[in-house]
């Protein structure tokens, strides 16, 4: 069964385009999916799309279904919502999460598809692999009833933080962002907002994830005494510098880091990443979260798309590819 897709591939650093794929003839135990949808993880893939991933990051960095190398030509992407064309018996035209580059159609094993709960539309499942970025930041973090929470960049991430943080019973979060529109969206997930010279102090669990060194030095601001600030960022080939020599040891702080490739330590003994992303796509449920899918593209704009997004992202968080 040699049938053709179409996948969108980084031909160079600042350079996307569609190209022909042929499909792998799929054993017993794999399945065939026509993509529905794909999101845009907009600040992973404009470092990927830009050639700014580090040398000594080139294998951790790569997704499930990677094809190519880093800087490029690299097909990259995990976000991919299709309904099973061909498999075993079960799956057979499901709705399905899979950890896929941006394509038309592909082959991948059956055990690499979540079938996606009925009450979870399609079209919101794309949040599924940042959502379960940010429970693992939640699992890292560590926030208790109660406590304050501040979340310093609206992105996507951040603001899922914010919305899972929002639920635990007595907490009250409070979303950073310089950019003032993004307070709408902090409402409407049930946080507070603040722009960073009005953000309050003392918060018990700070996470951070705007990309920016400011906001990381922001966060050093807002902690309260031997309070611990998760590190959601990830920064490429730039280098951080911190004043780690003002408040930094008279609060006792602890900056910790947060990655989504291995489960937090707190629930390792018990969870694996399938466990994880089953628990993702249950909670996306929620109808408030399609406030943070910003735009939608048809699949043939991607290159272009890619383009506008690394250079002027604007107010957009996470965007859904249509095919």
């Amino acid at each position: 069964m040699h049938e053709d897709a179409r996948a969108f591939w980084v031909a160079a650093p600042g350079h996307g385009e569609i190209r022909s794929e042929t499909l792998p003839v799929p054993s017993a135990t794999d399945v065939v999916v026509r993509a529905l949808y794909s999101g845009i993880s907009r600040g992973t893939e404009s470092l990927v799309f830009t050639g700014r991933v580090p040398q000594s990051e080139w294998t951790r960095m790569r997704a499930p279904f990677q094809t190519g190398e880093f800087p490029a030509p690299v097909k990259y992407g995990y976000a991919s919502v299709g309904r099973v064309e061909q498999g075993p018996r079960d799956l057979r035209d499901r709705v399905v999460f899979v950890l896929h580059p941006h394509q038309t159609r592909y082959v991948v094993p059956a055990s690499a598809v979540h079938v996606l709960p009925d009450e979870v539309p399609p079209a919101r499942a794309i949040l599924a692999a940042n959502l379960e970025t940010a429970i693992n930041g939640i699992w890292d973090g560590r926030p208790h009833v109660g406590d304050r929470v501040a979340v310093i960049g609206a992105g996507t991430v951040g603001c899922l933080i914010a919305w899972l943080a929002a639920r635990m019973t007595g907490c009250e979060v409070e979303v950073v962002d310089i950019n003032p529109r993004r307070s709408t969206v902090a409402h409407t997930l049930g946080a507070t907002f603040a722009k960073p010279d009005a953000a309050s102090r003392s918060a018990d669990v700070v996470f951070h994830a705007s990309g920016s060194p400011s906001g990381l030095e922001l966060a050093l601001e807002v902690a309260g005494f031997e309070a611990t600030i998760i590190e959601m960022s990830w920064f490429g080939d730039r280098t951080v510098a911190l004043p780690l020599g003002r408040e930094f040891h008279a609060k006792r702080l602890t900056i910790a880091s947060s990655q989504v490739g291995s489960v937090a330590t707190s629930q390792r003994s018990r969870w694996d990443s399938r466990r994880r992303m089953q628990l993702a796509l249950r909670l996306l449920t929620d109808p408030s979260l399609d406030a943070l899918i910003t735009g939608e593209h048809e699949f043939d704009m991607l290159p272009r798309v890619m383009a506008d997004l690394a250079t002027s992202p604007g107010d957009a968080l996470c965007e859904r590819v249509r095919y």
